[in-house]
């Protein structure tokens, strides 16, 4: 099975009212805990790859990670560029194997933002890729994209029609109140409830709903998705870690989001922490350990844990593999 494009998959999704995960990859064994997930659970799957992971791990090595994954799991993979900064990275992951690209240009005015996402889908859609954009601009910080609190700003519903029918895009990034990283809202942003756990605002599925008006049938994105699931916080935190007041997307909003428009949902900061919570534990229970392939073995089944969790329980993408296998082999 060849790597995909997200079109059939983003169809299917908007279809069946549910939405594609893209995870975000850094090595081998964070492929081989999400892609091991999904095979077992038959789910569509986006692979995403940031700058930084570009420059961790190199091009090359993501790329036959990814494949290799491919060789394994009889799933429909889509690999797409996270946050393109601009038209130079894209082209490199658009020549470089790459079937969906994100080119990042809501830190522009509105028309530069235009001028250079109409940049990137003209030599795309040349090469047979896909290409997502992004109007509004979530706070919060992820590899190279650091946004404050006061920088971030909602995407504005008058403004997606133009910006669709003018770029040619394939898909839309939005911004209704997500937010990249683990410390995503800070205390007084939020409530807290009961138990004294802090609750962060609502989406604003208001704008959602508005935006789903000015482009019906088209598909939505959200970045900035963890969830911060405590679990890991509080394994972390158990083990020498120091997460206090982490907080993320609470998963039944995720969930009502990919009801509706939404059919990408991204998850990188949850990975980040399943991974560093098994490591820790492990190296808490086992002080006598130094093999790499010990502890990180740990970390990969805490990423396959939340992976099919996130599937099953927030996606709902789990069994849809075959339909849209189906669409490719025609």
């Amino acid at each position: 099975m060849p790597l995909v494009g997200t079109k059939e998959m983003f169809k299917k999704a908007y279809e069946g009212q549910y939405a594609i995960g893209a995870f975000n990859v850094n090595n081998m064994e964070i492929v081989q805990g999400i892609t091991e997930a999904a095979g077992a659970l038959k789910s569509p799957l986006i692979l995403q790859c940031s700058a930084g992971a570009r420059k961790y791990a190199k091009h090359e090595y993501l790329v036959h990670l990814v494949q290799a994954a491919l060789e394994i799991n009889d799933i429909p993979i889509a690999l797409h560029l996270d946050h393109g900064a601009d038209f130079e990275t894209c082209k490199s992951c658009i020549d470089g194997g790459f079937t969906s690209v994100m080119i990042d240009g809501s830190h522009f005015p509105f028309k530069e933002n235009i001028e250079l996402t109409k940049k990137v889908v003209e030599y795309a859609h040349e090469h047979g890729v896909l290409v997502e954009g992004e109007l509004g601009q979530l706070a919060g910080i992820e590899d190279d994209v650091n946004v404050s609190a006061e920088n971030a700003s909602y995407t504005q519903p008058e403004e997606v029609e133009e910006f669709v029918e003018k770029t040619g895009v394939d898909s839309l990034a939005i911004a209704i109140g997500t937010s990249h990283g683990a410390l995503k809202f800070k205390p007084e942003q939020c409530t807290r409830n009961a138990d004294g756990v802090l609750v962060p605002p609502e989406l604003r599925f208001d704008i959602l709903a508005e935006i789903e008006k000015k482009i019906p049938q088209f598909p939505i994105v959200l970045h900035g998705a963890s969830s911060v699931i405590p679990k890991y916080v509080k394994i972390i935190n158990a083990n020498g870690g120091n997460l206090a007041d982490a907080v993320g997307i609470p998963e039944d909003q995720l969930r009502k989001a990919a009801k509706s428009a939404v059919c990408k949902i991204n998850i990188d900061s949850d990975l980040r922490l399943a991974m560093t919570a098994g490591i820790r534990e492990h190296f808490n229970a086992h002080p006598e350990h130094f093999d790499p392939r010990q502890y990180i073995t740990d970390g990969r089944a805490y990423i396959k844990e939340l992976v099919e969790h996130k599937i099953k329980n927030v996606l709902g993408s789990d069994g849809r593999a075959d339909e849209i296998m189906a669409i490719i082999k025609k």
